[in-house]
């Protein structure tokens, strides 16, 4: 354990991966977890999440699972207070929720429109509501949105995700405004914003959409899960004591960079 979240207690939403492989909740449960913290793995699924905990106990670290729909107000007041319970306190928050859907705004139904916003928004939104207090009876804290480049840029040459980049593109100003509200409580709001890094949640898409999305990156290399815990674990630990308010690109330079024409 080297000890830069040592006796912090963390929530990590959507935290087991939905297929094979290490996606990026997974990645932050397990890191935070080697740095010491306390994780609690919130899940619909409570097999994978098992799976997860398993794994971490297995490696020496902490972990308990909690089962539940984070997008339903009352689940997302359990989660909280299981965590205080269990801990007895709660410093980290990791909003890891999120799925996607197809669609243009003259394409898209009004079902995956509000499906992926709960997903997305309406979870951040409900855990962040229910750990705040928690964070502020113990002296602070950290919450941290995962986001996307699609909620950025203006991507074209794929099929339309309204509904999913309006989602993203939501998460930012939650974050600012969470940063704003709370930074004289020494509880600090920032947000990754996520590269085309490969996940079991884009797995479904095959080998030739996984090269095209590793040559759109500056750095033309593949970005993994790893990357953006690795960034997650800064930002929950005091090492950015000073950071809130802050949209941190993990992306290989797409965000910053652009090829300039020959």
């Amino acid at each position: 354990m080297a000890g830069r979240l040592k006796d912090k207690v963390a929530v990590v939403t959507g935290a087991a991966p939905r297929g094979e492989g290490v996606g990026n909740g997974m990645a932050t449960a397990i890191l935070f977890a080697r740095e010491g913290a306390k994780v609690v793995l919130v899940n619909r699924s409570a097999e994978r999440a098992e799976k997860l905990a398993r794994q971490i106990k297995d490696e020496g670290g902490e972990a308990s699972v909690f089962a539940g729909d984070v997008a339903q107000a009352d689940v997302a007041e359990a989660m909280a207070e299981f965590t205080a319970k269990k801990y007895g306190r709660l410093d980290i928050l990791h909003n890891n929720v999120g799925i996607g859907g197809p669609g243009t705004p003259e394409t898209v139904t009004l079902e995956t429109w509000n499906k992926v916003l709960e997903a997305n928004l309406t979870t951040t939104m409900l855990c962040s509501k229910y750990c705040l207090p928690k964070m502020k009876e113990g002296g602070g804290g950290s919450i941290i949105m995962v986001s996307s480049i699609a909620g950025a840029l203006g991507l074209m040459g794929s099929p339309g995700a309204v509904a999913y980049a309006t989602a993203k593109a939501g998460l930012h100003g939650f974050t600012l405004s969470v940063a704003a509200d709370y930074a004289t409580e020494n509880i600090r709001a920032n947000c990754i914003v996520v590269g085309s890094v490969h996940t079991p949640m884009v797995a479904h898409l095959g080998a030739e959409a996984r090269e095209r999305r590793r040559n759109l990156v500056p750095m033309k290399t593949e970005g993994t899960a790893w990357d953006i815990a690795h960034g997650a674990v800064y930002l929950a630990s005091d090492e950015s004591r000073w950071v809130t308010g802050v949209l941190l690109p993990i992306d290989g330079g797409l965000v910053a960079l652009r090829q300039w024409p020959r």
